[in-house]
């Protein structure tokens, strides 16, 4: 059984709850915040690593502990790979301990969110507000001050150093 008809069978019972966020169209930042990114697959595949491609535009997973940027303790921001869109401050990183690059809270407006069923059960995945390029999934488990964890391919960003 494919996953559409599953998903489609779970709803007319209802067993599975329908809204926008289930279309497949990440959650829209506030109109006219970010101007979007839109390239056709070729460009895509020019412009990304495999890795980045696989992950960014396939919505695959790194291997947990595979990325630098889990360890990175600098100060900066960590942009979307894909587009350069800031996406996190390094303060808001801490370490999870999943051996994925870990965050309590986004920048504004820098990322979109939408259900994502591919586990069969409901769970936020967030992509970058500009490209929506696929970063990672967010849960409930993270720290204070917002006890979320927007837990984060490593190879979908890239780390830019604050100046001295």
């Amino acid at each position: 059984m494919h996953r559409r008809t599953l998903l489609t069978l779970l709803t007319s019972i209802g067993l599975v709850r329908t809204t926008s966020a289930a279309t497949g169209a990440p959650a829209a930042p506030p109109a006219g915040a970010i101007e979007p990114l839109r390239l056709s697959d070729a460009q895509w595949k020019q412009r990304l690593t495999p890795a980045q491609y696989r992950v960014l535009r396939q919505e695959g997973t790194e291997p947990p502990g595979s990325s630098p940027l889990d360890r990175e303790k600098r100060a900066g921001i960590f942009h979307c790979a894909g587009c350069d869109l800031p996406l996190f401050s390094s303060d808001a990183k801490y370490d999870s301990g999943t051996g994925w690059p870990s965050f309590f809270q986004s920048l504004p407006g820098a990322v979109g969110t939408r259900t994502d069923y591919k586990l069969l059960f409901p769970r936020t995945e967030y992509h970058c507000a500009r490209c929506e390029g696929h970063q990672g999934h967010v849960f409930g488990d993270g720290p204070p001050p917002t006890g979320k964890r927007y837990c984060n391919n490593g190879v979908a960003l890239v780390f830019v150093a604050a100046s001295a």
